[in-house]
């Protein structure tokens, strides 16, 4: 299956849907391929999208890629989803929709900060690191990521986005 092609169908089709494609990859497995997509977006709070929004690109990817021929007479299943919190901040969009949480950041040269994100522009963080403000250039970031908190702080804008998807 062409990636290119793919990318060009169904990047349309998310952005009616306030969603952007964060990666597609087509996978072979055996007789079939996986086509597996991801979404980001900002949601209705700016947080990244809700699950029915994903339902819904999902619906409306599986109706597009049925009245294609891009995947021929080839069998495929079709797994559709968000970026996960695991998944390591790449783009400015992806450090704001993560504001408030905390983050573990390599540089460059190595060095490792884990805080929480205070603020973010197009092209660097604030992090607050044992209560100081810590500048960080995305430029300067070799790989950041989300860190699972089983007892966060209580933060009222995150727990609202919590209860909305309950």
């Amino acid at each position: 299956m062409n990636v290119a092609a793919l990318r060009a169908l169904l990047e349309p089709v998310l952005a009616d849907r306030g969603l952007e494609l964060d990666d597609l990859v087509v996978v072979g497995a055996g007789s079939r391929s996986v086509l597996r997509i991801t979404v980001d977006g900002d949601g209705p709070k700016g947080r990244g999208p809700l699950l029915d929004e994903v339902a819904d690109a999902t619906r409306a990817v599986s109706d597009t890629l049925d009245e294609s021929d891009l995947t021929g007479n080839q069998a495929y299943v079709l797994e559709v989803s968000s970026r996960g919190v695991t998944t390591p901040l790449a783009k400015p969009a992806h450090w704001r929709r993560n504001t408030g949480r905390l983050v573990a950041v390599t540089s460059m040269d190595g060095t490792k900060v884990t805080g929480r994100i205070a603020a973010t522009t197009d092209t660097g963080a604030t992090l607050t690191v044992d209560g100081e403000p810590v500048a960080v250039s995305f430029g300067d970031v070799r790989k950041a990521v989300v860190q699972v908190e089983l007892n966060r702080p209580h933060d009222l804008e995150l727990d609202d986005d919590i209860a909305d998807e309950e």
